[in-house]
C-alpha cells in the first residue's frame, strides 16, 4: 500500500503545473554588465484597487546598487508592491521576500512615482518589460488590463 500511495503521489507531482514554471522575468543590462531583473508570475491572483497596496508578486534583483524614486536600494532581492490610483501609481521596495507575508511599511526600502497611460489593449495577464534607456537607466515598464505604469531604475554610483 505504501509503495502504491508514494507512486501515485510521484505521478501527480510531475503532472501538477510547477507555479516556478509559469514565472516571467523582465531584466535589464545596464553598459557595465550588471543587471536588474524582476521575476514575476503574469496570473495576477487579486486585482488592483485604487489607493491600495497591491501584492502582485514581484521579486527584484539588484546586481549593482539602484537609486528608485529618491532612495538607494542595496545589491541584493526584494519584493516589489505597487499602489494604482486614477492619475499615478507608486512603485514599492520591500526589504522583506518572505513568500506571502503581509505588506508591512516598515519594511520598505523605497517609493517611486510611476506615470500611467490608458494602453490601447487590456492584458488579461501581467506583463512587464524593462527599456535600456541609456548607460545607466533602465525605465520599468508595467502592463496591466488598459493601464501601463513606468519608472526608472538609476544604476547608482
Amino acid at each position: 500500500m505504501r509503495w502504491g500511495l508514494w507512486t501515485l503521489a510521484v505521478i501527480a507531482f510531475s503532472i501538477a503545473p510547477s507555479r516556478a514554471q509559469d514565472n516571467k522575468t523582465a531584466y535589464c543590462n545596464y553598459t557595465d554588465g550588471n543587471q536588474v531583473s524582476m521575476q514575476y508570475n503574469p496570473v495576477v491572483k487579486e486585482q488592483p484597487k485604487n489607493g491600495r497596496i497591491w501584492a502582485p508578486g514581484i521579486t527584484l534583483f539588484a546586481q549593482a546598487p539602484l537609486k528608485v524614486g529618491n532612495s538607494r536600494v542595496a545589491i541584493g532581492a526584494y519584493t516589489i508592491y505597487l499602489m494604482p490610483d486614477k492619475r499615478s501609481w507608486t512603485l514599492i521596495v520591500s526589504k522583506n521576500v518572505t513568500a506571502g507575508a503581509a505588506y508591512d511599511s516598515a519594511q520598505d526600502v523605497a517609493r517611486a512615482p510611476m506615470e500611467i497611460g490608458e494602453i490601447p489593449e487590456a492584458t488579461k495577464n501581467l506583463e512587464l518589460s524593462f527599456a535600456h534607456m541609456s548607460a545607466k537607466e533602465c525605465s520599468l515598464r508595467v502592463y496591466y488590463a488598459k493601464t501601463g505604469a513606468f519608472t526608472d531604475f538609476l544604476e547608482a554610483d
